[in-house]
C-alpha cells in the first residue's frame, strides 16, 4: 500500500488530466446507465403500447456517443498520465542512482542496476498503459451498475451482493500470490541481464578460454528459473476467470429464481427486470476486467517495491548545510593522519595514519606493492570515500566542508582503464567542458598528440568510436583521454597506471602528452613501475597501508629502506627482461 501511495504521489503534477479523465468516466457510467434504462423503456413501454420507437433510437444513439467518447477521453487521459509517471519514475532512477558513491557501484552488478531501470520499470509502465485508464474507468462503471441495481429493486441487489465475498476473497488471495511471485521473477530476470552482460563485456575472455558452452548453459539455467517463475504467476492469473465465472452463474440463478416469484407476485414490473438482468450480466465484464487490472497492478507494485528500495538508498557523501565552493588550489594538498576503511568491514583500515603536503605544482608519486592503498589515497582527492580518520585539506580547508560539485571541478581523471562512451571524439574530448569550441578541442587533441589520428578518421572529430572505445588502440584511448583531461583545464590532476598498458611507442607517446597535461598542474601518479616517477617531486612509498617514506627518488633510494628495495627489485627485472 506505501509503494502503490508513491506512485500516486508522483501522479500529483498531472492531476488537471486525472480530474478530466475522471470526468470522462462519470459520463461513461452514466451513458450505461442511460442505456439500461432505454431496456427498461423498450419493453414497458415500446413492446407493450408501440410508437416511440424514433426517441429510443435518439436516445440510444446519443448514449452510445458519449458513451464512446467518455470510454475514449478516460482511456486516453490515464493512460497519459501513467506514461508520464512512468517517465518521470525511470529519469529519478536514473539521475539517483548516477549520484551514489563508488562504495555503492563496487556493490552492484551493472546487470542489477540496468534490470531495476528497464526491466522492473518496464513492469510499471506495462501495467500502468494497459489498466489504469481501465481501472478509473470500470470503478466508476461498476459503482454505477450496482447503484442502479439498488434503484431498480434492493432485494434483487441484495441477493446478488450475497455472492460479493465469494469475489472479494479469491481477488485478494491472488494479488497476495502474484505480487510475491512477480518480486521473484524481477530479481530472476536481473540475474539473467546481469549474466548477459558479463559475457558481453567480456566476450574476449569467453572466446580465449573456450567457454562459449559454458556461459550459455550459465544463462540457460537462469533462464530456465525465470520461465518457472513467470508461470507460476501465469497460473496464479490463469485461475481467476474461470472462478468468477462460476461465481457469475451463481449469482445469475439466485437473480432468476428471486426475479420470477417478484414477476409472479407483481411487485416488479418486466421490463424493470429485464433491465436489472442486464446491468447485473454487465457487470460481470467490469468486474472482469478489473481483476485482471488487480493482477497486473500486483505486479506493478512488486517491481516498484524494488524501484523505491533504490531510490531510498543514498550513499553519495551529501554537502553540508551551507558549505563553501572551492575556487581553486593556492596552495597545498595535504593529507593529515588519514586513515580508511571500507563501511562493511570498520575495523579492517584500508590505509592508516598517512600524512604529508604536496605543494601547489608538484608532482607527487603514489608507489608500494599492489594493495598498499595508493588507489584508496587517490579516491580520496575527488571524494569517491571520505576518510574514516584524518582529513584532506586544499589549501587548509577539509575537502568535506566544501561543495561536491565544485571540489570535483577542481580534479582532471586518467585511469588505466579508460572511459570513453559511444559518441564522437569530439564529444568525447569535450565531455567535461561541453559547452568547448572546436579549437578548444583541437588544441587539446594536439597536446595530447591525438590530432594526427583523429584526423585521419573517416569523419575526423565526428567519428563514432564505439562502446568505450573500442575501435581504438590502447594508445589511442588514452590519449583521448588525456586530451579530455587537458580541455577540462582542472588545477588538480590524479594520474593512475596512465600507462602501463601501452607497448613502448604507444607509451613514449603518451608520456609527452602526459608531460603536456603535468604542465602548472598539481599531480598524483599512481604507478608501479617505479621507472615511470623518477622525476616526481615527491614519491610517497606506502607499505601495508601505512606511509613508510617521503621524500625525493634519489633521497629514497640512498636511505635503502623500503623504496630503495622495491626500485632495486623492479630495476632487476627490468636487466633479467632485456637479457
Amino acid at each position: 500500500m506505501i509503494d502503490f501511495l508513491r506512485l500516486l504521489d508522483l501522479a500529483k503534477a498531472y492531476r488537471g488530466r486525472i480530474i478530466l479523465a475522471s470526468i470522462a468516466s462519470l459520463l461513461y457510467g452514466a451513458s450505461q446507465g442511460g442505456l439500461l434504462y432505454v431496456i427498461k423503456y423498450i419493453v414497458d413501454e415500446v413492446l407493450k403500447h408501440g410508437g416511440g420507437i424514433l426517441t429510443v433510437s435518439v436516445a440510444i444513439l446519443g448514449l452510445s456517443a458519449v458513451k464512446g467518447i467518455g470510454s475514449y477521453a478516460a482511456g486516453f487521459l490515464m493512460t497519459d498520465v501513467g506514461q508520464r509517471v512512468v517517465r518521470d519514475l525511470r529519469e529519478r532512477l536514473f539521475a539517483h542512482t548516477l549520484r551514489q558513491s563508488a562504495g555503492f557501484f563496487s556493490k552492484q552488478t551493472v546487470g542489477e542496476l540496468l534490470s531495476r531501470l528497464t526491466n522492473d520499470i518496464g513492469q510499471i509502465q506495462r501495467a500502468v498503459s494497459e489498466t489504469i485508464g481501465d481501472l478509473m474507468r470500470e470503478s466508476v462503471t461498476l459503482v454505477g451498475y450496482i447503484g442502479y441495481l439498488f434503484f431498480i429493486d434492493w432485494k434483487l441487489a441484495v441477493v446478488c451482493a450475497t455472492t460479493a465475498p465469494l469475489i472479494v476473497y479469491p481477488l485478494a488471495q491472488l494479488g497476495r500470490r502474484v505480487r510475491g511471485q512477480s518480486k521473484r521473477s524481477q530479481e530472476e530476470l536481473a540475474h539473467v541481464t546481469h549474466i548477459a552482460a558479463e559475457a558481453y563485456a567480456g566476450h574476449r575472455v569467453v572466446k580465449a578460454f573456450g567457454a562459449e558452452t559454458r556461459e550459455a548453459r550459465r544463462f540457460a539455467d537462469a533462464a530456465s528459473s525465470l520461465y518457472r517463475t513467470y508461470m507460476r504467476v501465469t497460473r496464479a492469473i490463469s485461475a481467476l476467470p474461470p472462478v468468477m465465472e462460476f461465481i457469475g452463474g451463481i449469482a445469475a440463478i439466485g437473480v432468476l429464481w428471486f426475479g420470477s416469484q417478484e414477476i409472479a407476485a407483481q411487485r416488479i414490473s418486466q421490463g424493470d427486470f429485464m433491465s436489472f438482468l442486464s446491468a447485473a450480466l454487465l457487470m460481470y465484464q467490469p468486474i472482469k476486467r478489473l481483476s485482471g487490472a488487480n493482477a497486473s497492478i500486483q505486479q506493478a507494485l512488486a517491481a516498484s517495491t524494488r524501484v523505491f528500495e533504490m531510490l531510498d538508498t543514498n550513499t553519495e557523501v551529501p554537502d553540508r548545510p551551507g558549505a563553501p565552493a572551492l575556487t581553486g588550489l593556492a596552495r597545498d594538498v595535504e593529507f593529515r593522519d588519514v586513515g580508511f576503511a571500507y563501511a562493511d568491514d570498520p575495523k579492517k583500515f584500508v590505509v592508516r595514519h598517512a600524512s604529508f603536503k604536496a605543494a601547489k605544482g608538484q608532482v607527487v608519486a603514489l608507489v608500494g606493492l599492489s594493495g598498499a592503498g595508493k588507489t584508496t589515497l587517490a579516491n580520496l582527492i575527488p571524494r569517491f570515500y571520505d576518510p574514516t580518520e584524518g582529513a584532506v585539506l586544499i589549501d587548509g580547508v577539509d575537502i568535506r566542508d566544501v561543495t561536491l560539485k565544485s571540489l570535483r571541478d577542481q580534479i582532471a581523471l586518467v585511469t588505466q582503464e579508460i572511459v570513453l562512451f559511444d559518441d564522437t571524439v569530439a564529444a568525447n574530448i569535450a565531455y567535461g567542458r561541453p559547452d568547448a569550441t572546436r579549437e578548444a578541442i583541437e588544441a587539446a587533441a594536439r597536446a595530447a598528440h591525438a590530432h594526427e589520428f583523429v584526423a585521419a578518421m573517416p569523419a575526423g572529430y565526428e567519428t563514432t568510436i564505439g562502446e568505450r572505445g573500442q575501435r581504438l588502440s590502447g594508445g589511442q584511448r588514452q590519449r583521448l583521454a588525456i586530451a579530455r583531461a587537458i580541455l577540462r583545464n582542472s588545477p588538480l590532476l590524479v594520474l593512475d597506471e596512465a600507462t602501463s598498458s601501452l607497448d613502448a611507442e604507444a607509451e613514449a607517446l603518451v608520456q609527452e602528452a602526459l608531460t603536456a597535461l603535468m604542465a602548472n598542474r598539481t599531480t598524483f601518479v599512481i604507478a608501479h613501475r617505479l621507472s615511470t616517477v623518477r622525476r616526481a617531486d615527491l614519491i610517497v612509498t606506502l607499505d601495508k597501508g601505512r606511509v613508510a617514506e617521503v621524500g625525493p627518488h634519489d633521497a629514497l633510494v640512498s636511505r635503502g629502506g623500503v623504496y630503495a628495495r622495491l626500485y632495486a627489485l623492479q630495476m632487476f627485472d627490468e636487466r633479467e627482461d632485456v637479457s
